[in-house]
């Protein structure tokens, strides 16, 4: 009887653990994720673009406080004139254009991964009888709005943060009175 009691604990966490890794998966197998490949292709050769002008038409940023150091001459050795050239960050548009579509697919997994937790709490309040798998669903679906809120932190609003705070805080109060309501 104790050893039932002591191995329902590694089967919660294991449920838990693969609950939410088969989410990652699935989200990752029907909705990939942008790839930068796509936005900014490798080019077999980069040609040197030496103005401003040439670096705005290709979609590019100039930047003129790139500073280099040349040597005045081999055999002077230690002489060295500072140069001023421009630098062109030839993949400018394209990088943004890739970070607003990857910031958007962590949008889209974040109501995603949100939507299968409360699904997952949902089927352990449905499996009470079955404590174990009712415990494991639960805490599965409080780990999903977790691992939610960790991918998506960093592209949120503070009012979002906010937001995500208070109704995970609801949740787990509102969680805590119905499944121990005695």
């Amino acid at each position: 009887m104790k050893t039932k009691e002591i191995l329902k604990w590694p089967l919660i966490v294991g449920i838990v653990i693969v609950l939410n890794l088969f989410y990652l998966y699935a989200i990752k197998v029907a909705y990939p994720k942008p790839e930068y490949d796509n936005f900014c292709p490798k080019e077999q050769v980069v040609k040197k673009i030496g103005t401003e002008a040439e670096c705005l038409e290709i979609g590019g940023q100039w930047r003129e406080d790139n500073m280099r150091v040349k040597p005045v001459s081999v055999y002077e050795g230690e002489m060295v004139t500072i140069e001023s050239e421009g630098y062109c960050n030839q993949n400018f548009i394209c990088s943004q254009q890739f970070d607003d579509a990857r910031e958007n697919y962590e949008e889209n997994v974040f109501v995603a991964l949100i939507i299968l937790g409360v699904l997952t709490i949902i089927a352990g309040f449905l499996t009470m009888k079955a404590e174990v798998i009712s415990v494991a669903l639960s805490l599965g679906g409080v780990l999903s709005f977790v691992i939610a809120s960790i991918r998506y932190w960093q592209y949120a609003s503070d009012w979002t943060h906010l937001g995500i705070l208070g109704i995970a805080l609801l949740t787990l109060v509102w969680l805590g009175i119905k499944k121990f309501k005695e």
